[in-house]
């Protein structure tokens, strides 16, 4: 690939405009964050000195970009099997296994669902001026389920602005220590780290961000039960904070304690399973969007996987039978 370079004259009507914003609205192609470091890495010249994103326009100028061919993204490309709900130009849509870390971090490097994406995917442009995958929201990695990511430039701003007007449908399903008081709820207060456990989010964090969590009861077995979830805002760990936080606490949850509910458990056999588990019972099943591109709702769902769904089968036969897991 090679450069791309624009001349583009700005016209009367667009005098006290940003730099930046005008550029954004005349090369549809890139987002405006991506146009800003263009500007601070001088591939954007006017007529008379060095641009900033912030001047004004006054009309007339005679304006050169550059676009440099995408960098090579630094995740490896790995052939890692996937299971994809939906694909096209634009985006892909993912049930992630849980074990996946989504982004390569925190010493992970491999085996992440970038590296799967870059092995899988040959169509990819530039994002923020790199070849890879938009991750425009994150599941943890003991959780499962729908995730969606941007190829482009559009798609990746499209959708990131769902995310962030949290337009964006989201309904979880949990498997729950517990039998709530009742069949709805909604938590809401502010998550951030927590003041001790640097790996821990909490709601009693100094500073932190406003968070909102629906929930509504499925099925009830005694000691446990489905719950459903519907996110109104998208934090890291929310739904795991809260349910803890809220005297719910997911089964299986390495991370967030559940207040010995997990020792006073008399079923082995659902202990067993519970341990088999080895993460949160927390799956994305429901993720419902406007396509970023062609305007058009699409909504993906998915299956819990096998040990998340043994647990629940377990749940229900056992609860049929008149057994109760206190």
């Amino acid at each position: 690939m090679e450069t791309t370079h624009y001349c583009i004259e700005v016209p009367a009507e667009a005098a006290g405009q940003r730099l930046d914003a005008f550029l954004a609205t005349r090369l549809t192609d890139l987002s405006r964050a991506t146009v800003q470091r263009l500007i601070d890495d001088g591939q954007v010249v006017l007529t008379e000195g060095k641009p900033r994103s912030s001047m004004k326009l006054v009309g007339g100028e005679q304006i050169t970009v550059e676009i440099p061919p995408p960098a090579p993204a630094v995740p490896l490309a790995e052939q890692i099997p996937l299971d994809i709900l939906y694909e096209d130009h634009d985006l892909i849509v993912i049930n992630k296994p849980a074990g996946m870390t989504v982004h390569p971090g925190a010493g992970v490097d491999s085996g992440t669902l970038v590296n799967a994406l870059l092995g899988h995917c040959t169509d990819l442009s530039g994002i923020g001026g790199e070849i890879r995958p938009g991750i425009v929201h994150r599941l943890d990695k003991g959780t499962s389920g729908v995730l969606v990511v941007a190829k482009n430039d559009i798609a990746h701003r499209g959708l990131a602005e769902q995310f962030a007007a949290h337009s964006i449908k989201r309904l979880y399903w949990a498997l729950i220590y517990g039998s709530p008081n009742d069949d709805t709820g909604k938590v809401s207060n502010s998550i951030g780290r927590h003041p001790t456990d640097r790996l821990r989010m909490s709601g009693k964090a100094k500073h932190g961000k406003e968070a909102t969590t629906n929930w509504r009861v499925l099925e009830r077995f005694g000691a446990a039960s489905l719950v459903q979830l519907r996110l109104e805002t998208g934090r890291t760990h929310q739904i795991r904070v809260h349910l803890s936080e809220a005297n719910m606490p997911l089964l299986g949850d390495p991370l967030y304690p559940d207040g010995g509910r997990f020792n006073n458990l008399k079923d082995t056999r659902l202990k067993g399973m519970i341990s088999h588990l080895g993460r949160q019972a927390l799956h994305a099943r429901v993720l419902g969007f406007i396509h970023p591109v062609t305007g058009q709702y699409q909504e993906f769902s998915s299956e819990p996987p096998e040990d998340f769904s043994g647990i629940l089968a377990y749940l229900r036969e056992t609860a049929a039978a008149g057994a109760t897991f206190s």
